[in-house]
């Protein structure tokens, strides 16, 4: 696994400083790397690293070039930590080992299911009558493809997804193991002291270039359909509703709950942890805090939090204790400002 800093520069771009023949075996962290590995500085706060890093290669903005060229090879371009991104695809394209693609033996194919010539289907997988998968998937081990449902070319299963009937995913989407696509909303109504459930009639509807942590889960719609749009990125384990709505390349960290029909606006960012209540709607552009609770609709882009910060655990439960006294508190206030206001009127009359 090595290749030549010339082969790199050719596919991806950038200038590079020092010989093309130099070969990298490896990528790493600026602190760790070794001296067959690339690394990169995005921020000027690691430049003091530049000189004692044992790299072979740096990939450097232009404001640190010629310190990063002082200790040895470099590619300078104008985002180095987008070099970097690209540069790992590139690297795993270039080293992943080369398979045929093949419908397992053991796999459970329904004769009505459309798949691809180039599908590729793992051991124990099981597709239902319907479904259609495009060009270039693959389905990974043991996972389970309800009837009707649509995957796009070059999307990755990996083992043990489950996607529900009708649901659908568009091209280039990349889901990991024990995601749940498509089981029901939890909708139910009460009666007489019971829960009557609703039944979930809708679907999933997944857009292109979407990426899916594991154990994440995406309930179907009760009626319309849950939908992620395009370019969409979710960590593990997040909880999506049914009926969300979640906009394009919108990104959310692990443990991110949304509940059923919140409308999320694209190119938003949600912390780990943090909780997204129902039927709110959040703009374009919000940025949402890790731990936030956000209990009312952001109608404006920009960064919100909306947390208790910590402390020693005597000062939070007597912070917590004046907490419970706000509402006296500001009643006992405005009856203070009313009285003070009148005692000024009183004051200023002739």
């Amino acid at each position: 696994m090595s290749r030549p800093l010339g082969s790199i520069v050719e596919a991806l771009g950038g200038e590079l400083v020092g010989s093309p023949d130099l070969i990298v075996r490896r990528l790493a962290p600026l602190a760790t790397a070794e001296p067959d590995a690339l690394t990169f500085v995005s921020n000027p706060r690691y430049a003091p690293q530049i000189a004692t890093t044992q790299a072979v290669c740096l990939i450097v903005p232009p404001s640190l070039r010629s310190a990063a060229s002082d200790r040895g090879a470099c590619i300078v371009t104008d985002d180095p930590y987008l070099y970097f991104a690209r540069l790992t695809q590139w690297w795993r394209r270039e080293h992943a080992p080369s398979s045929q693609a093949c419908i397992h033996p053991t796999a459970a194919v329904h004769p009505m299911a459309d798949l691809a010539p180039d599908v590729d289907v793992g051991a124990f997988a099981v597709i239902g009558a319907g479904a259609r998968i495009g060009p270039g998937a693959r389905i990974g081990a043991h996972s389970v493809l309800g009837e009707h449902v649509q995957i796009g070319a070059n999307t990755h299963l990996h083992p043990r997804v489950t996607v529900g009937e009708s649901c659908s995913l568009g091209e280039a989407c990349v889901v990991h193991s024990g995601v749940v696509i498509g089981a029901d909303g939890f909708g139910f109504a009460p009666h007489q002291g019971q829960w009557i459930k609703i039944e979930q009639l809708g679907a999933v509807r997944i857009g292109n270039g979407v990426e899916i942590g594991a154990n994440t889960c995406i309930d179907r719609g009760a009626l319309d359909d849950t939908v992620i749009e395009d370019g969409v990125k979710l960590d593990n384990l997040i909880q999506i509703g049914h009926n969300v709505h979640v906009g394009a390349h919108t990104a959310m960290a692990g443990c991110v709950g949304v509940a059923g029909s919140a409308t999320i606006g694209a190119g938003c960012t949600i912390g780990g942890g943090a909780v997204v209540l129902g039927h709110l709607k959040l703009a374009d552009g919000v940025h949402v805090s890790a731990a936030s609770v956000v209990t009312r609709s952001l109608l404006k882009p920009g960064h919100y939090t909306g947390m208790f910060p910590i402390d020693d655990n005597a000062s939070w439960e007597k912070n917590a204790a004046s907490l419970k006294q706000l509402n006296r508190i500001r009643e006992r206030l405005k009856a203070a400002e009313h009285a003070i206001e009148q005692a000024l009127q009183n004051n200023t009359k002739p």
